[in-house]
């Protein structure tokens, strides 16, 4: 049992990371704790992918964002259990450590809805494996649909909020730039993106304006829309819809909603909808004192008791005022209930082609202005120097060229 920290971290993505940087430059000491090595930037894993960027550009080593930090110690090490009332987590070798504060921000794993073969065949898109394995599986697709000239490759998008539609519109300019130039224009020809969601619109939290936009973008790209029936099925060969609709297609691409993983629901923790914590205004788990809940594993309300979704903009602001208030407590300060900076919404339908709500206010852009816009974000909330010039030239290589800098894949499993 190692107590020599004040703090523990549970969790390296962005509210983990922001909580123990926070902390860390205060003089707190900090244990980090994650599985990987690294923090990955998921709002781009899409375009890893449909190989538009490579992965050196969405990941970045944690020991590289801490290395003025000296009180923040990064340890990978995979966390199998946390006793929450006593502050204590265990790692897989057996290790135990306790702290003053914990904060637990482990993010979170697909959820499936219990969809029979989900889990067993569609391809999730949460983490880098993820993300090169749905690579690795399409580059695969393809050649075996080039060798045998009456096999299709089509593709269906599970889910139409931002990923998903990020992603169809993605694969769907691959179709239409990269496998006539790589492949042939006939297997283009046989490769169609299918989008499918439950619910009669896509990007459902966007005005109806933007949902317009997006629709005809995706349309205008080739995308197929199947909107308003939910998947019943997913199965080797495609999905059927619980309208008895089936869509043939070789790869099944789950976008459709995350829940909190396992080490959420086996720590006693008090659970609410998508198995996350409820936590209090202030970001303390219910109950319990001294543990922080934040980012993904946890629902997050505003000031006017709205709860929060899960976006990056959340996780990032919701670890900094959870350091702010841990200082307090070290320090006999007083803890204040989050606030949370509205920032809007933002989501990709293609080259040149992007849907923006900015601010509290919702300023609505749509087009150019819009991608121009979702380009400087993202580059300016990518970790480091070395990933925001690698985005920044797959970027220009790919859509000034249509020749992207990451066309080679590893095999898929």
């Amino acid at each position: 049992m190692d107590d020599s920290y004040q703090v523990i971290v549970v969790g390296g993505g962005f509210a983990g990371k922001t909580a123990a940087e926070e902390l860390g430059r205060k003089g707190v000491r900090v244990l980090l704790l994650d599985a990987n090595n690294y923090q990955q930037f998921q709002p781009l894993l899409y375009q890893v992918a449909a190989s538009q960027i490579g992965v050196s550009a969405v990941t970045r080593p944690l020991r590289s964002e801490f290395r003025r930090i000296n009180n923040v110690r990064v340890l990978t090490a995979e966390v199998t259990a946390i006793d929450a009332a006593s502050r204590t987590v265990t790692t897989a070798d057996g290790a135990n450590y306790r702290s003053r504060a914990l904060v637990i921000a482990t993010g979170a794993v697909p959820n499936f809805f219990n969809t029979p073969g989900a889990d067993e065949h569609a391809y999730p898109l949460y983490s880098v494996a993820d993300a090169t394995r749905l690579s690795a599986a399409i580059t695969a697709v393809m050649d075996e649909a080039d060798r045998e000239p009456s096999a299709d490759a089509d593709v269906i998008v599970v889910g139409g909020g931002p990923t998903g539609v990020e992603t169809a519109g993605a694969l769907a300019e691959n179709v239409k730039y990269l496998v006539p130039k790589y492949f042939s224009p006939g297997l283009a020809a046989r490769c169609h993106v299918h989008l499918v969601d439950m619910v009669p619109n896509v990007l459902a939290a966007f005005s109806e304006k933007s949902q317009a936009y997006a629709r005809d973008r995706l349309t205008k790209l080739g995308v197929q829309l199947h909107m308003g029936t939910a998947v019943g099925e997913v199965r080797p060969d495609g999905v059927t819809l619980k309208d008895g609709t089936v869509i043939p297609a070789r790869i099944v691409v789950w976008a459709g909603g995350l829940q909190a993983g396992r080490i959420i629901t086996e720590s006693g923790l008090k659970q609410g909808r998508g198995g996350r914590v409820d936590v209090q205004p202030d970001l303390t788990a219910p109950d319990l004192e001294g543990v922080y809940v934040l980012g993904d594993s946890a629902n997050i309300t505003d000031a006017d008791g709205n709860k929060l979704p899960q976006l990056g903009s959340v996780a990032q602001q919701s670890g900094k005022w959870a350091a702010r208030n841990i200082y307090a407590d070290l320090t006999g300060g007083v803890r204040e209930p989050f606030r949370y900076w509205d920032k809007g919404y933002m989501a990709m339908v293609g080259r040149g082609a992007a849907v923006a709500e900015l601010g509290r206010r919702r300023l609505q852009l749509q087009g150019p202005l819009a991608f121009v816009s979702w380009l400087a974000v993202h580059l300016a909330l990518l970790p480091g120097f070395q990933q925001k010039v690698r985005a920044l030239f797959s970027w220009a290589n790919g859509y000034v060229t249509h020749s992207p800098a990451q066309v080679v894949v590893g095999r898929p499993d």
